[in-house]
């Protein structure tokens, strides 16, 4: 009986995996033109627990054929959601079978698309086109709200399917399994595609080496096929640690949000929200409260370069509780080429709702100010130049309910970021701070201010 769950198991997590592999290396070529080692036992068996779960209402439904909807991600290029959507996947599954599936190359599935929606600011402006389509439909940092408009897309498309669910896939999950089966070499193709290199080397293999190897340009996506060709063979000679270990990484990247889930059904999509997998927003918290958002509109990759870190300070000795944050973008690019330049995005800070704009330092055009999602957001386009760093710094007045003595913070993190180093200091009223910092992999919830 656990040997036969345990093969469920392991084929669910095989069928996520495979979209990650395949779909998601897809996603950045055709745009182209954990738990760790030191999870405890309970968080595993926490893991374990809510996929058995998942895999019983998926695999064991009465033989009811299921069909997702899979949004392939290139968080190389962020979205709020997590990356630029450049291709979506869709997967028919009976029991324990993959039925089938199907590759949409986003672009062209948008022409079917009517131009009746309006970008949301400031991707109009900067894309200089009028008309929201779905490869920009993760424009919100709450994944239900992203699946929903991009099934709303899909529809609009004349898309005939029903979905069962959206699942979100950045392509960075590759990195994690190539960590577990190693290098790759391949038959006709110069190199070797490990864990560090992967992404980069399989871009630049379509976009520029094709052309010194004598591979024609109608044929340089021949790669993909070989690359996962070999992957496979070695995830099918997986020893039982190695399954250990995959599961690990789908469970962790469901934890950072390179995997999200969004189900129809209510008791699916419960399950995936307690396990703090459906990538939402948390629109009841009542305490402090900080995400920061970016969405990268430059058109290039620039995000495999730029790295983030925090500085929050929150002071209680005034009159108002007042927020000052401090984000700093270090682009680490050597030079600007086919793959990088300078970067733009359109930064969005959600904070709790009531709160007041002091001021934004570093951006390049006037601060918005909205609400979105049971939060307050202020917003401002930045620019880092390549090879340079810089801080903007945002300062607000918190609502008074926020105070010291019950003090609490939230702090959601991005879909397809990577870690970020987060320092927050609170002033108390008598002129004491307090320190804590930390690598900000997943939510974190913060108590031990006080």
């Amino acid at each position: 009986m656990k040997n036969n769950f345990r093969n469920k198991l392991y084929i669910w997590l095989s069928i996520i995996l495979a979209v990650a592999l395949f779909f998601s290396v897809f996603n950045f070529i055709r745009k182209g033109e954990n738990h760790d080692s030191g999870t405890s036992q309970e968080e595993a068996r926490g893991s374990l627990a809510t996929f058995a779960k998942l895999a019983k209402n998926i695999l064991d439904n009465r033989g009811r054929e299921m069909t997702f909807l899979i949004l392939l991600q290139n968080n190389m290029e962020i979205r709020p959601g997590g990356g630029f959507i450049g291709s979506f996947a869709i997967i028919k599954t009976k029991g324990e079978d993959i039925v089938s599936y199907e590759v949409h190359d986003t672009g062209n599935f948008d022409e079917r698309i009517p131009d009746t929606s309006p970008m949301p600011y400031p991707m109009g402006e900067i894309f200089g086109i009028s008309a929201w389509k779905l490869r920009d439909s993760n424009y919100s940092p709450d994944f239900k709200v992203n699946a929903e408009k991009a099934m709303e897309f899909y529809y609009l498309g004349k898309g005939l399917e029903q979905f069962d669910g959206v699942i979100a896939l950045n392509v960075s999950v590759l990195e994690k399994i190539l960590e577990i089966t190693g290098p790759i070499e391949l038959e006709g193709f110069p190199g070797i595609y490990d864990s560090k290199n992967v992404l980069i080397n399989l871009e630049k293999q379509v976009e520029i080496d094709f052309e010194g190897q004598g591979i024609t340009r109608g044929d340089r996506k021949q790669v993909l096929g070989t690359f996962f060709k070999e992957l496979l063979k070695k995830i099918g000679d997986f020893s039982i640690l190695d399954k250990t270990r995959l599961f690990k990484v789908i469970t962790g990247e469901l934890e950072n949000k390179n995997i999200q889930l969004y189900f129809k059904d209510y008791d699916l999509q419960k399950i995936a929200q307690e396990a703090d997998w459906t990538g939402e927003v948390d629109k009841i918290w009542d305490d402090d409260y900080l995400m920061a958002v970016d969405a990268n509109l430059g058109a290039y990759k620039s995000d495999y370069f730029v790295r983030r870190s925090m500085d929050y300070f929150i002071d209680f000795s005034g009159e108002k509780p007042k927020a000052t944050l401090r984000l700093k973008y270090n682009h680490t690019a050597k030079e600007k080429n086919w793959f990088t330049k300078d970067y733009q995005s359109y930064l969005r800070i959600y904070v709790p709702e009531g709160s007041e704009l002091v001021y934004f330092d570093g951006a390049v055009d006037e601060p918005r100010t909205g609400s979105d999602l049971g939060k307050t957001y202020f917003g401002g386009l930045i620019k880092v130049e390549t090879g340079k760093e810089k801080t903007i710094e945002i300062a607000y007045n918190l609502p008074e309910k926020i105070s010291y003595e019950n003090y609490a913070l939230k702090i959601q993190k991005q879909s397809g970021l990577n870690d970020i180093l987060v320092k927050i200091t609170v002033k108390t009223g008598d002129g004491q701070a307090k320190v804590v910092e930390s690598i900000m992999s997943k939510n974190a919830i913060i108590e031990d201010l006080k």
